[in-house]
């Protein structure tokens, strides 16, 4: 089913200033800093392991009434989630739920980088897991 971990994703509160973090201390520049609107999130993806390697992706909310900026209220920064590439979301979905597996989404929805869904972290012994379908591009 998962091809490989895509990404790790770090929530913080300052794109700007975590991004100077992993540039000036660690010399990982980002690959791409852009916003996703459907998700009202920014993000920056570093790639320290080259452009084949798995990410880090930098989330930051956009606005103060999301999802993600309640979480990063309650939680604080750090780690949010991480991400399994897999080659067929559909089928990936199906299977899941005929596995009992809790996932947070009945369709798709679309991501920075393709469609996803996630599921609950009840099920994945506490940890927030995203699947990934990634777009041919």
């Amino acid at each position: 089913m998962s091809r490989r971990i895509d990404h790790v994703a770090i929530l913080v509160r300052e794109l700007e200033q975590a991004v100077a973090f992993y540039r000036d201390t660690l010399g990982i520049e980002p690959d791409e800093i852009r916003e996703v609107p459907t998700e009202q999130i920014r993000i920056a993806f570093l790639s320290p392991g080259g452009p084949l390697a798995s990410k880090i992706e930098l989330i930051e909310p956009m606005t103060p009434d999301s999802s993600l900026m309640r979480f990063l209220e309650k939680r604080g920064e750090g780690m949010h989630h991480i991400c399994l590439e897999v080659d067929d979301i559909d089928a990936t979905l199906q299977e899941l739920k005929a596995k009992g597996v809790v996932v947070l989404d009945q369709q798709p929805r679309i991501a920075a980088e393709g469609r996803a869904i996630f599921l609950h972290p009840k099920g994945t012994n506490g940890v927030l897991l995203e699947m990934l379908q990634k777009d041919e591009h």
